[in-house]
């Protein structure tokens, strides 16, 4: 009797446990609901982003989303935190350097994830209409490694 009223009380709380979660989780969203901006004035203009989850300027996870045109470039930058990137769209290169060099690099394709370590090096572009996936930890930051590569220092 003891063991059932043990097993009556894990279930209550568990399920009072789910409901707060479902409580605190966002709404589920398809592509076609992703709601796209303006890249801040420190990403080259041309590209749209959209903010998944988490807030990018503070400490804490985020997930956001680059879409970027065909014929966008990304010169070489490092970010004060590591970076996950996975390909959603398109094809997107990436290359490990302080210099852009597009007959180096890898090409991804849907699927494809890169993660580069907080302060590597590395460079992209895109030579379709493309959509990557950036995670990580906030605060997301992007330092050019020659700034006059900055579009906000221009």
């Amino acid at each position: 009797m003891q063991s059932q009223k043990l097993v009556l009380a894990l279930g209550l709380l568990l399920a009072g446990t789910a409901i707060a979660f479902a409580q605190d989780m966002r709404p589920p969203i398809n592509a076609d609901d992703v709601k796209w901006g303006p890249v801040p004035p420190n990403i080259a203009a041309g590209a749209q982003l959209a903010v998944i989850s988490g807030d990018p300027s503070k400490e804490g996870l985020f997930v956001m989303r680059l879409k970027m045109p065909a014929g966008y470039k990304v010169p070489a930058h490092y970010h004060p935190q590591y970076e996950n990137v996975t390909v959603l769209t398109g094809e997107f290169h990436v290359g490990m350097g302080d210099k852009l060099d597009t007959d180096k690099g890898m090409l991804l394709r849907p699927g494809g994830y890169v993660e580069a370590p907080a302060k590597m090096h590395n460079y992209g572009w895109v030579t379709s209409d493309t959509i990557v996936q950036i995670a990580g930890p906030g605060p997301f930051g992007i330092i050019y490694v020659d700034p006059a590569d900055d579009p906000s220092k221009k």
